[in-house]
């Protein structure tokens, strides 16, 4: 199995928004709005994977493994942005950006996660 588009494309909204919020951590002692625009991109990159993977899979492609186990780790990863967000803006501390960075690196082991229950094996 090959990496897709979308793989390629989460990889780096994932590390873009890791390194955002690891440099904020460094920078500042609250999160702010770009650490928070980071975790937001990854959402959105959620919700447009969500809907390409609806489209998917309406005409025909078939997931290789376990369609409940597809659709649990999206919605698993749908809430992890929202649940950092909520942590960051409610702890105004430094280490809030920790966890705004933990979620790109979470987001990525998931994604990854979806494209071999989706493709079948392990990435060549």
């Amino acid at each position: 199995m090959l990496a897709s588009g979308l793989l390629i494309a989460g990889a780096v909204v994932c590390a873009v928004s890791v390194l955002v919020a690891v440099v904020a951590t460094f920078a500042r002692d609250y999160p702010d709005d770009i650490a928070i625009l980071g975790v937001a991109a990854v959402e959105l990159f959620l919700i447009v994977y969500g809907v390409t993977a609806g489209i998917r899979q309406a005409g025909g492609d078939p997931v290789s493994g376990e369609l409940w186990e597809f659709w649990g780790y999206l919605l698993t990863a749908l809430l992890i942005p929202v649940l950092a967000f909520w942590w960051a803006v409610t702890d105004k501390t430094r280490w809030s950006n920790l966890v705004l960075a933990a979620v790109g690196a979470t987001v990525f082991v998931m994604l990854f996660r979806m494209e071999q229950i989706w493709h079948g094996g392990v990435l060549a």
